[in-house]
């Protein structure tokens, strides 16, 4: 009879730790998860467009020759020339004067270079958000920047 009252209650002490388990640490109250740094914008849909084109790596300049780390997101190392707008975006992506207006046959794309890499002299189809261009630089030659969130490989060469 003992035995069984000792059974029964490492049963119920067992019980009781994995439902303890089970529910869960310390719930999430809202807030920055990492205190201390700035959370990034939330994307622009409306600025987002898909272009195709061939990705190659952007042309050594004093600019950015001194770019950083490769783990640093950067505008200054891939450029997509080339490049033509997809007209296949999910709706309401696209509306915005920005992306509109973005029919250019360069970009710069912004983005990590573990990104890129892979695909350097491939053809490509990339989606992202166009960027507001550099009011310190003339438009000219100054390609639009594509924040770079997918990107994928249409071709292994350029065409």
């Amino acid at each position: 009879m003992e035995r069984r009252a000792g059974a029964l209650v490492a049963l119920a002490i067992a019980a009781g730790v994995t439902l303890a388990a089970q529910s869960g640490g310390k719930p999430v109250s809202g807030g920055n998860p990492t205190p201390g740094t700035t959370q990034p914008d939330p994307p622009n849909l409306s600025d987002r467009v898909t272009v195709t084109g061939c990705l190659q790596s952007a042309p050594r300049s004093a600019a950015n020759s001194q770019a950083a780390d490769a783990n640093t997101p950067s505008d200054a190392r891939f450029v997509l020339s080339n490049a033509k707008k997809v007209d296949r975006v999910p709706p309401g992506t696209g509306g915005s004067p920005l992306a509109a207006g973005a029919n250019s046959a360069s970009y710069r794309l912004e983005g990590l270079e573990s990104q890129f890499s892979p695909f350097v002299n491939a053809s490509v189809e990339v989606s992202g958000e166009i960027k507001p261009p550099a009011s310190d630089k003339p438009a000219a030659s100054n390609p639009p920047t594509l924040l770079v969130e997918f990107i994928q490989k249409v071709a292994a060469t350029c065409r």
